[in-house]
């Protein structure tokens, strides 16, 4: 009997009570993505589900710790632990390092071919029209402000009310592209990324009263 369904609700119930940003509607999203890129690039696609569905069963924790907690580790540790009774141990090492490897600010590079795409479809998530509407949402999430075109990144901290949608584009979203590592990703990073720039001109201009 394949696992992947059971594994797939026991890892729907870390998401109960999510908040929207890093919720089960994400992960469905970057599983899509995973899917995509993985056909493209002739990857193993039952690693990159599993890979994909736990990724961030960690993310919950992190939140509640106001970042201070990695969800690449903790949700590698929950994986490990759920995947034990189902697959062999060869298969849940390459899962594992997939998780692991899969954070923007993380210190472990994916190293094959399955950890290198859910670190794409994960970025991939976070930048064009859903990744500022994700960027913005967890701004809410933490009671930051709309709109700060004057925050300067390196003064001022995640999780406070500076922390808005645009500092996000100014700490990570706007370096995301060039991180991508597969060939697919980097294609569809592209016009995500022009139309990310593209709105966050047009909205520095409109909060001036331009346009």
């Amino acid at each position: 009997m394949d696992p992947l369904p059971h594994i797939t609700h026991i890892a729907q119930q870390y998401f109960k009570d999510a908040k929207g940003s890093h919720d089960w509607d994400h992960t469905n999203r970057v599983l899509k993505l995973c899917v995509h890129i993985g056909s493209k690039e002739q990857a193993d696609l039952e690693i990159l589900r599993y890979a994909a569905i736990l990724h961030d069963i960690g993310r919950k924790a992190q939140d509640q710790s106001n970042g201070k907690l990695c969800h690449a580790e903790l949700s590698a540790q929950f994986a490990r632990t759920i995947l034990e009774k189902h697959l062999d141990p060869l298969k849940i090492q390459r899962i594992i390092h997939c998780i692991k490897s899969h954070r923007f600010r993380g210190h472990i590079t994916p190293k094959s071919k399955e950890a290198q795409i859910l670190f794409d479809a994960d970025k991939l998530d976070s930048i064009g029209a859903v990744g500022i509407s994700r960027a913005f949402l967890f701004a809410g999430e933490i009671g930051a402000r709309l709109h700060n075109p004057q925050v300067d990144p390196d003064t001022t901290q995640s999780y406070t009310r500076e922390d808005t949608a645009f500092r996000e584009y100014q700490v990570k979203l706007r370096k995301v592209r060039d991180r991508i590592l597969t060939r697919e990703g980097k294609k569809l990073a592209n016009a995500r990324h022009r139309f990310m720039v593209e709105y966050f001109n047009r909205l520095n201009k409109e909060v001036e009263g331009e346009l």
